[in-house]
């Protein structure tokens, strides 16, 4: 158990430094280096995000922990609470193009609830069916922050970056057949969308977006130099 413990050195003053609180990646650590990083994060700051955490590995915790997290097996996510950010709700819409393209929708949802901010999630969306993101051209002139969640081809980011004056985060996810090669193919599509100015985050990297989602927020509030 010591030398579980000495792996871990949780970033207690990210948050102070740049407004986004360090998470903990489940990912890749031992049970006990996850509770190790969730103890530094809970006695500095009172508060903590994991994420990858599979519903095995969580059960893996011991109940005194799993006893205080928020857990949700869709996005692999766990968080003990909020951060309050003075932020305005409803600044973020979550997309996805298909059903399963939620678990990743859901990580950046909960990543930005946990830094205060209610997203709207509209899921479905892709454009085998045109007519269903077409029904929601009002929400996305208004919308500060679109987050877009899509695998398969990936044409929904050029379509929702055309449709859209606000930013545009991209999540190209790894849903596809074949050819699209765990997402390769709409990462690929994101990065040569012909939509200008659109963000694009990893494959299946919800959190990512999420971040980018709070620094642009951050970013909007802050007022501009003299």
């Amino acid at each position: 158990m010591t030398d579980e413990v000495g792996t871990v050195r949780f970033d207690v003053g990210r948050y102070g430094r740049i407004g986004l609180a360090e998470a903990v990646l489940a990912e890749g650590k031992t049970p006990e280096q996850i509770v190790e990083a969730m103890d530094q994060a809970h006695d500095a700051v009172g508060q903590v995000l994991v994420t990858r955490l599979t519903a095995a590995r969580f059960e893996a915790l011991p109940e005194a922990h799993r006893s205080w997290l928020d857990y949700d097996p869709v996005s692999r996510t766990a968080m003990t609470a909020r951060i309050p950010l003075p932020r305005t709700p409803g600044a973020v819409a979550i997309l996805t193009g298909g059903t399963s393209d939620i678990g990743v929708a859901r990580e950046a949802a909960r990543t930005l609830r946990f830094h205060g901010i209610v997203s709207q999630e509209i899921a479905d969306v892709g454009v085998a069916g045109l007519w269903r993101i077409m029904e929601h051209r009002d929400l996305l002139k208004a919308m500060p922050v679109v987050i877009v969640c899509a695998g398969m081809e990936g044409a929904l980011f050029s379509v929702v970056g055309g449709l859209s004056g606000g930013v545009v985060i991209a999540v190209p996810t790894s849903n596809g057949y074949g050819v699209g090669a765990g997402g390769m193919v709409a990462l690929n599509a994101a990065l040569a969308s012909c939509a200008p100015g659109l963000a694009v985050t990893n494959v299946d990297n919800g959190y990512g977006a999420a971040c980018i989602a709070l620094r642009t927020l951050a970013a909007r509030d802050k007022e501009s130099p003299v």
